[in-house]
């Protein structure tokens, strides 16, 4: 079978690891790479530095990577949708829910496969945690927290903490423990000065009755990466800046210290924390993005769960702006 011929937009702190991946990728061939501000990391190589989406087009892909900041998102989609290129835009999938419909839309109609980089899906702690929760080892789960925290990135200039930070950690829960969310309440502050918002809270209940909580900044001198769901064996950690799954069981022996006793639901039992494969997060989502352009069933995240989880996001922002909870 042929190489598929790849396209990049977009070369920046994100287009740069596209880049790299898509040379590494079995059975792709990165043919084209366009960004009007040239190259800055010097990815391209042997391939000229294209000026636009257009250009990009006229040289043949049959899929295409769009990592450009998040307002240009639709007009790149839109173009490539028109000339039948298969393509994976960075998250979130558009700065406005108009504009991820647009984009879903087109994409449909034209019989193209559109996803959306949700990159968390694809952490080896996370795909772990999913597989572990859906084989029963935390019985039912009553809660996923999240916390998502560190110093600011100059590199974001056009949306806020929620777009950006928050719309990973609104995905993965959903798809942790395989539920859409039903309502949501969110706390934002401004304290960077700048227009878009930096620091969120947000909670919420999900479909199938889970509660999750999500904090989530720009303005923490540590970074942190945690993803904790407990259920009613126990409670799964992970850590996905190390890509470490830990399991905190709930104890089977009774505790005879009164003054321990009176103050837990349940007592403390083993911990373990496993041992698994830690595959690069990046290099998994665009295999999973190749093999569903070859027409297999992948677990790539579509365009319709971008749109669903910008939904979210700006339920979140909505609900900080008028003080009630938003519904789904």
């Amino acid at each position: 079978m042929m190489a598929l011929r790849a396209g990049l937009i977009g070369v920046g702190m994100m287009g740069r690891h596209h880049a790299r991946v898509l040379r590494e990728l079995e059975g792709v061939d990165l043919v084209a790479i366009a960004d009007p501000g040239g190259d800055p990391h010097g990815v391209a190589g042997s391939l000229p530095i294209l000026p636009d989406i257009d250009a990009l087009i006229e040289v043949g892909v049959d899929i295409a990577v769009v990592a450009v900041p998040t307002r240009f998102h639709e007009d790149a989609a839109l173009r490539l949708a028109a000339a039948g290129v298969h393509t994976l835009v960075e998250k979130p999938i558009a700065d406005t829910v108009g504009a991820g419909q647009r984009m879903v839309r087109a994409f449909d109609d034209a019989g193209l496969v559109g996803a959306v980089g949700h990159i968390e899906r694809f952490n080896p702690a996370l795909q772990e945690m999913r597989r572990r929760i859906a084989a029963g080892e935390l019985g039912e789960v009553y809660q996923v927290i999240t916390r998502r925290q560190g110093p600011f990135p100059a590199r974001i200039a056009d949306v806020g903490v929620g777009k950006d930070l928050a719309s990973h950690d609104i995905d993965l829960t959903a798809w942790v423990v395989q539920s859409d969310y039903d309502s949501v309440y969110g706390q934002i502050a401004h304290k960077s000065g700048r227009e878009y918002e930096d620091m969120i809270i947000a909670s919420g209940r999900l479909a199938n009755g889970v509660i999750v909580n999500h904090i989530v900044n720009w303005l923490s001198p540590m970074k942190e990466r945690v993803t904790i769901a407990t259920g009613e064996a126990g409670a799964l950690i992970a850590d996905t800046g190390t890509g470490d799954l830990t399991f905190y069981a709930n104890g089977t022996f009774p505790l005879e210290w009164e003054s321990v006793t009176a103050f837990r639901g349940v007592s403390e039992g083993d911990v373990i924390r496993y041992a698994f494969p830690k595959r690069e997060p990046l290099k998994v989502e665009h295999e999973a993005f190749r093999d569903a352009v070859l027409g297999q069933q992948t677990d790539v995240v579509t365009m319709q769960q971008g749109l669903r989880t910008l939904r979210v996001v700006e339920g979140v922002l909505e609900s900080a702006r008028t003080g009630r909870s938003v519904s789904f």
